[in-house]
């Protein structure tokens, strides 16, 4: 049976600072400007694992004293992301103050060094979080939780959907923020107006050169200079991405890839987060309640824009949001939280369904 949606007495509903308004500015602010930690920068320790393909992942661990059976909170970060986005720092930051394990695994290519084989990573890659979570599973007798951020959020729940109840066994509770489920609304928004001009080119110039570095490792792997033209992710997608992964265009890969149409056949607690001024994912493209199994929690608050929930007073941090997702998990799982909070802000508590 489904887990049953617990109430609150007090629920408060996210609301950006009166200073900072409209999502880009909540976006953009987070990322860049507004406090990530409350205490020194998350320290982590690295691990290199051979993947089923002769390839290697990097998986950085929180390096802190917890115990084996307490619970693990990993995290999938979003596209170009790593363990040193300020997403994933605040997240750290929140399992070492609750003591709990912390993990981020990095998709291909992301932790600093190149991957080897004719592969990256891509929005849907649920084979890849199951190999993820799995060896995880092997190495920790705590119950674990997850948080997928943007690409990682529907590349997670893709995983879930995919493996219904059987993902109960290796994780407990899952979670996406801000990901865009249905992939080619998403990735259509992006391609115009200011998201083309600030997004769009900011992702450009990471991902081309990592493809140039595909490429001379496997001369002929794409049309190199059609990659080099693209001016948009659909052209980079339809030229490297889908090809590289088996999709035969973009069209194909953001079909098959979006987890939006597998949220019905989600078995295990799952909450999918996403603020409708998100510059990233059209309102209008949002899952609504019919559309998702009974144990999928839709958290769609007005505000917050990508991944951005700053909160408190100028300057702002970002806290509130992975505190709010963090004890989401944990209760999901059966487990109590402990207090979070940081700061003197009111607590973010995500709605009953």
């Amino acid at each position: 049976m489904p887990p049953r949606s617990s109430t609150s007495a007090s629920v408060q509903e996210y609301r950006a600072p009166p200073w900072l308004p409209g999502g880009n500015l909540q976006t953009i602010w987070a990322a860049l400007m507004a406090r990530r930690t409350r205490g020194p920068v998350p320290s982590y320790r690295r691990t290199r694992w051979t993947t089923p393909d002769g390839d290697f992942v990097d998986l950085d661990l929180l390096d802190a004293e917890v115990s084996a059976r307490r619970p693990l909170l990993v995290l999938f970060h979003g596209l170009e992301g790593s363990s040193r986005s300020h997403y994933a720092e605040a997240f750290a930051d929140v399992a070492a103050r609750g003591g709990l394990g912390f993990a981020v695994p990095h998709f291909r290519g992301c932790s600093g060094e190149i991957n080897l084989a004719p592969r990256a990573y891509h929005s849907g890659d649920h084979e890849e979080i199951d190999f993820m979570l799995r060896r995880l599973r092997e190495q920790h007798e705590g119950p674990i939780v997850a948080v997928g951020v943007s690409l990682g959020g529907n590349a997670l729940l893709r995983w879930a959907g995919e493996h219904g109840a059987e993902a109960g066994r290796v994780a407990q509770a899952v979670a996406a923020v801000c990901s865009p489920l249905d992939l080619a609304a998403g990735g259509h928004h992006i391609g115009k107006g200011f998201n083309r001009v600030v997004y769009t080119t900011m992702f450009l110039r990471s991902m081309k050169p990592k493809a140039l570095q595909k490429w001379a490792q496997h001369p002929g792997l794409f049309d190199r200079e059609a990659m080099l033209r693209a001016r948009d992710l659909y052209e980079f997608d339809n030229i490297f991405t889908a090809p590289v992964h088996g999709f035969t265009g973009t069209e194909d890969y953001w079909s098959r890839a979006s987890a939006k149409p597998h949220l019905h056949r989600i078995r295990i607690p799952a909450l999918a987060l996403n603020a409708r001024n998100d510059p990233f994912v059209p309102a209008a493209s949002l899952p609504r309640p019919q559309e998702i199994s009974p144990w999928v929690t839709l958290w769609q608050p007005r505000e917050g824009g990508h991944v951005g929930f700053p909160s408190g007073s100028f300057p702002g941090h970002v806290l509130a949001m992975p505190e709010a997702v963090t004890a989401w998990l944990l209760q999901a799982a059966g487990i109590a939280p402990p207090a979070l909070q940081a700061w003197r802000d009111p607590p973010l508590t995500v709605p009953a369904s």
